[in-house]
This record gives C-alpha cells, sequence and structure tokens, in this order.
C-alpha cells in the first residue's frame, strides 16, 4: 500500500476513486459547473468528471470567485469527495471548508508517480495522509 503524507488537511476521512491531473483547476474556469465536468479546451483532464472522485491537482487556480464556487457545486451534488492540492490558497480552502469538501495541500512523496487515476484511495485529514487501497 502506498502513503502520501499532506502538510495541510481539513475535513473527515473519505474514500473514493482518483481523478490524477498534472494540470492546475480552476473551478470557475476550468469546470461546467452544472455538469461536474472539466470542460476548458486544451485541459489535460478535458471531459473528465470530477463528480464523486478524489481530485488530485498540482496547483489552485483562482481567486474569491473560485471559493464560492465549491460551495456551489457541493449544492448541485457534483462535487469530488477530496480535492488534493500541491499548492492552494487561503480562498479556496475556506471555500471547501465552507462547502464541507475535504481539501490538502502539500504531499510526500508526489503523487504522480504513486496514484493513477482511477486508483481507489483513502484521504485522512487527521492524520494528514493519503493511501492508495486498490489499483485501477
Amino acid at each position: 500500500m502506498s502513503v502520501i503524507r499532506v502538510e495541510r488537511a481539513c475535513g473527515p476521512v473519505v474514500e473514493g476513486e482518483a481523478l490524477v491531473s498534472e494540470e492546475g483547476f480552476s473551478p470557475r474556469y476550468d469546470l461546467d459547473r452544472w455538469s461536474g465536468v472539466i470542460t476548458r479546451p486544451g485541459h489535460r483532464l478535458e471531459g473528465a468528471s470530477i463528480v464523486d472522485k478524489v481530485c488530485f491537482f498540482p496547483v489552485a487556480k483562482g481567486g474569491i470567485a473560485a471559493g464560492w464556487a465549491f460551495y456551489d457545486i457541493k449544492w448541485k451534488k457534483i462535487a469530488p469527495r477530496a480535492f488534493v492540492f500541491g499548492v492552494t490558497n487561503p480562498v479556496m480552502v475556506q471555500g471547501a471548508i465552507f462547502a464541507g469538501i475535504p481539501i490538502t495541500e502539500g504531499w510526500s512523496p508526489d503523487p504522480q508517480g504513486l496514484v493513477k487515476t482511477g486508483d481507489w484511495v483513502r484521504v485522512d485529514p487527521g492524520r494528514r495522509q493519503i493511501e492508495v487501497l486498490r489499483r485501477a
């Protein structure tokens, strides 16, 4: 079992299917907030759904509008189970906490070599770790 340590985390323990990106994420500009599908042309995950996934992104993109977008997608029942960011910002963290979406920041080692889209993972914010439970 692979384990990734995170520097900061908030929210309850969740498990789900991983969606792993090599590109950053903006809930305002990359996401269709009616379907939960990444629709920005050229995004490496264009066409992929974040709904009920544990989403791994190297960086969170966005400011004030991105923070309220998390509540919007949670209310519409198209939110992921958790956001796992390499780097995020206070507005995104505040938005995720307000929406009740677990969020983490900072990781070691980099999940790119350990987690693949489709793997089943557990995010444990209290223990500040992510475990790969089952390979796709």
